[in-house]
C-alpha cells in the first residue's frame, strides 16, 4: 500500500479526494485553501512558454525543408477546423436532445445583470480580424514569455527556428545549445510537478468550498448533460480517431493518466502542458510535430470549449423559454467557431467566451449567464480534461498524417505503461546527432 503512496497518480487522488472533503464540510477552509492551487500554476506558467520556444525551434531547425514546416501548419490547421466543428455540432445535438433547460421557466425580469457584467467585459468587444492578427505578435522579443501568451511564444520561436535553420555553420551548436536548455527546463517541471497533489488539492478545496455541492443539485440536468457529451466525444470521436492512427485511446488515457488529474484537479488544462510535451515526444511523435500542434491547439483546438458553448447556450434559451430558429443555431455555430478560438486555456475562459458567443442571439439577455456561475466552476474541470485530451489526441493524428512518428514505439510504450519522472530519465534516448 505504502508503495502506491510514492505515485504522482495516486498523491494528486489523494489530494482531490481531500480536497473534496475539506470543501464539502468546512466551506471557509476550502475556500481559504485557493492559493494553493494558484501558486501550482503559476509555477507550472514559468516554464511553459520556454519550453514551447525551445521545443519549438530545435525540430524547427532540424528540418532541412521549410516546406514540411508550412506542410506541418496547413495539416494542424484542417484538423483543427475539422474536429472543433463536430464538437460544436455534438454539444447543439446533445443540447437539442437532452433538454437540460426545459421546465425553469426563467424570468428575464428577475436576474441580475451585475453578476454576469465583469465576464462580459473580460469578453473580447468588437474584435476584428486585423486585431486578433496584431494581437499574436508581441510587443518585444520577450514579450511573449512575459505575458505568457502561448501563440506569441510560438510565433517567435516559429520564425527563429527558421532563422537556425538557415544557418549552416553554427545551426548544429545552436540546437545542442537548446536541447541543453530544454532538459533544464524539463527538471524544473519535475521538481515543480511534485507539489501537483497540492495544488489539486487546494483548487478542488476551493471550488467545493466557494459553490458547494447544491448548486450542482440545481443544474444537474446541464452538468450531467455536458459530462455525457464530454464522454461520447471523447470514445467516439477521439477514440476513432486514435483507431485510425492505430492505438487504443484507453491505453493513451492511462499513459496520460497524470496530466488527466492535474488537469482535473485545477480546472485547467495548462499545467498539464509541459508533461503532455515530454509524454507525446516519448509516445514517438517527432519533436517539431509536438511542440507545434500542442500550443497551437490551445487556442485552435478547445473541444471542451466547443461543446460547452453550444450546449450553454441552448441551455439558457431552453431555461429562458427563447425559441431558437434553425438560422439562429447555424449562427451560433459560426460566431462560437471564431470566439472559441480566444478562449483561453484557463479556469473561467469558457464562460468569457460564452459572453461574446451569447451576442448573436438578441432575444437572449447576456444576463441569463447568471443561471450558469454557480456550476460553470465545475463545468470548467470537464472543459479542461477534454480540451487536454483532445490536443493530445490532435499531436499523435498530425504526426501520424506526416509521417513524423515511430509506430513501434508509440506501441511498445503504451504497453510499458506510464513511468515516473526518474524511471523516464533512466531509459531516455539520446539526441540524435543533426546532419548539416
Amino acid at each position: 500500500m505504502f508503495r502506491h503512496l510514492k505515485s504522482l497518480y495516486v498523491q494528486v487522488l489523494l489530494g482531490i479526494a481531500l480536497g473534496i472533503i475539506i470543501g464539502a464540510f468546512w466551506p471557509d477552509a476550502g475556500v481559504a485553501l485557493k492559493p494553493l492551487g494558484d501558486l501550482f500554476i503559476k509555477l507550472i506558467k514559468i516554464v511553459v512558454a520556454p519550453l514551447i520556444f525551445c521545443t519549438v525551434v530545435s525540430g524547427i531547425a532540424t528540418m532541412h525543408d521549410m516546406k514540411a514546416v508550412g506542410r506541418l501548419g496547413v495539416k494542424s490547421l484542417l484538423y483543427f477546423e475539422a474536429v472543433s466543428s463536430v464538437a460544436l455540432v455534438l454539444g447543439l445535438i446533445c443540447g437539442r436532445v437532452a433538454h437540460p433547460g426545459v421546465g425553469f421557466n426563467v424570468d428575464a425580469a428577475t436576474l441580475d445583470p451585475s453578476i454576469a457584467e465583469g465576464y462580459v467585459k473580460a469578453a473580447p468587444q468588437n474584435q476584428g480580424l486585423l486585431d486578433y492578427i496584431l494581437h499574436l505578435v508581441p510587443d518585444t522579443y520577450v514579450g511573449a514569455f512575459s505575458s505568457g501568451e502561448l501563440l506569441q511564444a510560438l510565433i517567435i520561436a516559429v520564425m527563429t527556428g527558421v532563422v537556425v535553420a538557415r544557418l549552416p555553420t553554427l545551426r548544429v551548436q545552436i540546437i545542442k545549445s537548446i536541447d541543453t536548455v530544454t532538459k533544464v527546463f524539463f527538471g524544473l517541471i519535475h521538481m515543480i510537478v511534485r507539489v501537483a497533489p497540492v495544488g489539486a488539492f487546494g483548487a478542488i478545496a476551493f471550488t467545493i468550498g466557494k459553490y458547494g455541492i447544491g448548486s450542482l443539485v440545481q443544474l444537474g440536468a446541464l452538468v450531467i448533460t455536458f459530462y455525457v457529451t464530454s464522454f461520447i466525444f471523447v470514445f467516439v470521436v477521439n477514440g476513432a480517431i486514435c483507431a485510425w492512427c492505430g492505438f487504443s485511446i484507453l491505453r493513451f488515457l492511462n499513459y496520460i493518466r497524470e496530466e488527466i488529474l492535474i488537469a482535473l484537479g485545477t480546472s485547467s488544462s495548462e499545467p498539464a502542458l509541459p508533461g503532455m510535451i515530454e509524454k507525446l515526444q516519448r509516445l514517438g511523435a517527432a519533436r517539431q510535430v509536438v511542440g507545434f500542434v500542442i500550443p497551437t491547439g490551445y487556442s485552435f483546438n478547445l473541444c471542451g470549449t466547443n461543446i460547452y458553448l453550444t450546449l450553454a447556450v441552448l441551455f439558457l434559451a431552453q431555461a429562458m423559454n427563447v425559441p431558437l430558429t434553425l438560422g439562429q443555431e447555424l449562427s451560433i455555430l459560426g460566431v462560437a467557431m471564431i470566439s472559441s478560438k480566444g478562449a483561453a486555456a484557463v479556469a473561467g475562459g469558457g464562460f468569457i467566451t460564452l459572453a461574446a458567443t451569447l451576442g448573436v442571439i438578441h432575444d437572449l439577455p447576456i444576463a441569463s449567464m447568471a443561471l450558469l456561475v454557480g456550476v460553470d466552476r465545475f463545468m470548467s474541470e470537464c472543459r479542461g480534461l477534454i480540451n487536454l485530451i483532445g490536443n493530445g489526441v490532435a499531436t499523435m493524428a498530425v504526426a501520424r498524417w506526416d509521417n513524423q512518428i515511430d509506430m513501434d514505439v508509440l506501441h511498445a510504450e503504451l504497453k510499458r505503461g506510464p513511468r515516473s519522472p526518474e524511471s523516464a530519465r533512466e531509459h531516455e534516448a539520446p539526441v540524435p546527432n543533426v546532419v548539416t
